[in-house]
């Protein structure tokens, strides 16, 4: 798949909250994820672990009000989008958080993403 074919299908796959079936489906083995500076999870590398962090993300949430993403913008072999969600994470008072997601492909996968707050 190219760039904007990724892109164009990590859109819909994130319209319907399938975060798990966009990882199975388009990201490589050995992709890489890089958190904003501060996170629990500074870089993370393979799928093993990028679940992992999914996995404790989600344990960390009390509930999920809503979220969102942005249309992709493709620029040559990345793309990025605006990406938030309205929530109460244990411990804390509900609120929004918004970043912004760059993602790189190579050979047709997703083999890095990485976050900006």
């Amino acid at each position: 798949m190219t760039t904007q074919e990724i892109a164009d299908r990590f859109y819909v796959l994130a319209q319907e909250g399938k975060f798990d079936e966009i990882q199975d489906e388009l990201y490589a083995q050995d992709v890489k994820s890089i958190e904003p500076e501060g996170s629990p999870w500074p870089a993370v590398q393979g799928m093993e672990a990028i679940k992992e962090k999914s996995v404790q993300f989600n344990e960390m949430v009390e509930e999920m009000y809503s979220g969102f993403t942005d249309k992709p913008i493709v620029s040559g072999n990345t793309f990025a989008c605006r990406m938030g969600f309205d929530a109460k994470m244990k411990g804390r008072e509900r609120g929004m958080m918004e970043e912004i997601a760059l993602y790189q492909v190579k050979d047709g996968k997703i083999v890095s993403e990485q976050f900006f707050m």
